[in-house]
């Protein structure tokens, strides 16, 4: 398995310079990761530096509590298609999920998608703050929209990817999952795909190349 092409290179920290992107941009094309995933200032930048390799570029929106209005949602979703996006990790609004406003979960997926204009949306639930069943409702909500994948993590909440709750998603969704935050090592990323992850979001892509454990999120 080419593990290169499930990993989503990551650096989403607010003190990033263009120095740490410029870092993860060479990393990702020297190893062929499928894409970057960086904070909306980047995307221009970052779509500048890897014209040619083949490498997406994928950024943050309603970054990282989700608690953005949609029209703010959507205002970013359009900018960073704009500035070059390839795809969108979209953060779900999680107090709406846990008081079962489903139809505003669903409706604000369905406007970003429109938002992105063909790209790959993926859906952030942010398990850490979940139950299984509010995981498995939120998952259903995404299967029944036109985006691409559900994801389980932003890297900033109380925690990260884990198999099961990989599993859940998958089962519920019928969509593609992306496990975020935590996957330090092959084991971690093993285990992610047994599960059913397609796509793995990780700071720690270089490490996982090289056998190493990494110290990132």
């Amino acid at each position: 398995m080419n593990i290169n092409q499930l990993i989503d290179h990551t650096y989403l920290k607010a003190f990033g310079t263009a120095k740490d992107i410029d870092q993860l941009v060479a990393e990702a094309a020297a190893w062929n990761f499928k894409s970057v995933c960086i904070n909306p200032a980047w995307v221009k930048h970052a779509k500048e530096k890897l014209a040619g390799t083949g490498v997406l570029v994928c950024t943050v929106v309603g970054f990282p509590l989700g608690a953005n209005t949609t029209a703010a949602k959507v205002f970013e979703t359009l900018d960073a298609v704009q500035n070059g996006a390839d795809e969108i990790d979209m953060v779900v609004n999680v107090g709406k999920v846990k008081e079962g406003d489903d139809a505003y979960v669903k409706a604000e997926i369905e406007k970003i998608v429109k938002a992105a204009g063909g790209r790959t949306v993926k859906v952030i639930l942010e398990t850490c703050y979940l139950t299984k069943e509010e995981i498995a409702r939120a998952s259903a909500l995404v299967g029944a929209t036109g985006a691409a994948f559900v994801k389980t993590s932003t890297g900033f909440g109380t925690a990260g990817a884990v198999p099961e709750d990989v599993r859940i998603m998958k089962d519920a969704s019928g969509k593609e999952v992306k496990a975020a935050g935590g996957v330090r090592t092959r084991e971690d990323l093993d285990r992610m795909v047994a599960a059913g992850a397609t796509r793995i979001g990780t700071s720690n892509g270089v490490a996982l190349m090289t056998a190493k454990e990494g110290s990132g999120y």
